[in-house]
């Protein structure tokens, strides 16, 4: 298999749904925390990239199993397995090796850290396989945007976070019982914190399903634009980034977020013709792309602040 074409079966352009909820994870944690270990960092990154990579091939691999209709964009162009006349084989021994290298980099950061994170790791590993495999893939129905957002959104900007303070976290076992002891005030804040990383990444999620709606319909995936309806998907669209920005605000109004942060907010100017042009043209080719877009306007611009913060 040729570089190219692994780094389209693992779609590697997409990968900064996963990393940006890292990034900010860490600088939540620079900017709030003072622990910081690198081996853990390093760990976790390679973890996770390798968990995102195998999951997308995966979801690429089930795509060109199950598909019935053969043509258009989204079959010949965005599935790697047919634009490279991919073997089976090739592609079941590369998300192989990638979720092997998951799971070992993963027993290593368990073993420097504490069973709480092999706890999360378990279960969004189980998620991650659940969502494009299985009898009913959980991208093949209407909870695909709630999975991914939550999962990727929250989880990796706790674990970014929890691999350096592992006490926000305690599990006790006490004369048979076990006690679970957590900072829920802390951990409330990482979740206002992560809510634009959430709801942007499930608009990513909608914004594919959108302009798939007719091939999924054809191929049997019960998505939750096809439950909704394009019109009211759209509308569900647009809401989602407003409430990003009222969580933005919510976050500075709490002291989650530096008073800098506020300017995050004007990202709106540029955000809102993005989500005006999507709602006039739905197309993988041309305009899904705007919420990847979208996202990343909204949540580094919240990084940009993070780091003036933290500098200065």
């Amino acid at each position: 298999m040729s570089a190219a074409a692994f780094l389209k079966l693992v779609e590697i352009r997409t990968k900064v749904a996963s990393f940006t909820p890292f990034l900010l994870g860490n600088l939540y944690l620079v900017y709030h925390y003072s622990n910081f270990n690198i081996f853990n960092f390093f760990l976790f990154f390679f973890s996770l990239l390798c968990v995102d990579m195998g999951t997308t091939a995966v979801n690429n691999y089930q795509d060109f199993l199950r598909a019935k209709r053969k043509e258009g964009y989204n079959y010949e162009e965005h599935n790697a397995v047919v634009n490279y006349n991919l073997s089976e084989k090739n592609v079941k021994k590369t998300i192989f090796i990638l979720f092997l290298l998951a799971i070992v980099s993963g027993i290593l950061l368990y073993l420097n850290t504490d069973v709480i994170v092999l706890i999360i790791g378990i279960i969004s590993f189980i998620i991650g396989i659940l969502y494009t495999s299985g009898p009913v893939p959980i991208s093949r129905t209407p909870l695909g945007e709630i999975f991914s957002g939550f999962t990727m959104g929250f989880f990796i900007t706790f674990l970014a976070v929890y691999v350096h303070n592992l006490d926000l976290i305690d599990l006790v076992i006490n004369n048979s019982l076990l006690i679970i002891e957590f900072k829920y005030l802390d951990i409330f804040k990482m979740f206002i914190f992560s809510l634009p990383l959430i709801f942007g990444i499930a608009n990513i999620m909608l914004a594919n399903n959108i302009c798939d709606l007719e091939d999924d319909l054809v191929n049997k995936r019960f998505t939750l634009p096809i439950y909704l309806s394009r019109s009211k998907s759209l509308k569900l669209f647009r809401y989602l980034y407003y409430f990003s920005y009222l969580s933005i605000l919510a976050a500075v109004l709490l002291n989650i977020l530096p008073l800098i942060s506020l300017f995050s907010l004007l990202s709106i100017f540029i955000v809102q013709p993005n989500i005006n042009r999507f709602e006039k043209y739905q197309s993988k080719k041309e305009t899904f792309v705007l919420s990847v877009k979208n996202f990343m306007i909204i949540n580094y611009s919240i990084a940009v602040t993070l780091l003036i913060a933290v500098a200065f």
